[in-house]
């Protein structure tokens, strides 16, 4: 019996390990050929790459953001993704204020002392974060972009595939020899 179910839990971890390296290969192969960012059904996963809104999230976490349609229709409490110089930025709404018609916000880290020196435009707005946070696995996705990274998310589910198909040979060469006998 322990035999049997040890049999079937590693069976279990397993195929779990072998459907977050495929998940993961996608997602990153996926980004790599088109150019971008991976959207699925208007959101994406931003990974977290430093402090400043800790606790909310931690540094090495992924989160969740909901692409934004209305970009100004973001209110003072929102957490939101926007471009600044060339950097993507996640951090609370503290202020919205109206500039030419257009809304504008004032922006801070939850761990930092003071607000952005800066205010965001709607235009720079890329979405909202939705509340979905997963700790430290950004460090992997990050590692996965990186050249050895990829490499690797095409060599291990290759190897994997390999010993699979041997172990499936072997197994029904056995299975054949004992049939016989």
């Amino acid at each position: 019996m322990k035999k049997k179910l040890w049999s079937i839990v590693s069976s279990l971890v397993g195929s779990i390990f072998i459907i977050t390296v495929c998940l993961t290969a996608f997602v990153v192969l996926s980004s790599r050929l088109s150019g971008g960012e991976p959207t699925l059904l208007g959101y994406q996963v931003k990974v977290v790459l430093s402090g400043s809104m800790e606790p909310t999230f931690r540094t090495g976490s992924i989160i969740s953001i909901k692409l934004g349609d209305n970009r100004s229709s973001y209110k003072t409490g929102d957490i939101i993704t926007f471009h600044m110089e060339e950097k993507l930025i996640t951090h609370r709404i503290i202020d919205v204020k109206q500039e030419n018609g257009q809304a504008v916000y004032k922006t801070k880290g939850d761990h930092n002392d003071g607000p952005d020196l800066w205010t965001v435009s709607a235009q720079n707005v890329v979405g909202k974060y939705t509340n979905f946070t997963i700790p430290y696995v950004g460090y992997a996705l990050n590692y996965a972009n990186s050249k050895a990274g990829s490499s690797l998310l095409l060599i291990v589910p290759g190897i994997l595939l390999l010993i699979s198909a041997l172990r499936s040979i072997t197994g029904a060469k056995k299975e054949l020899e004992g049939s016989k006998a």
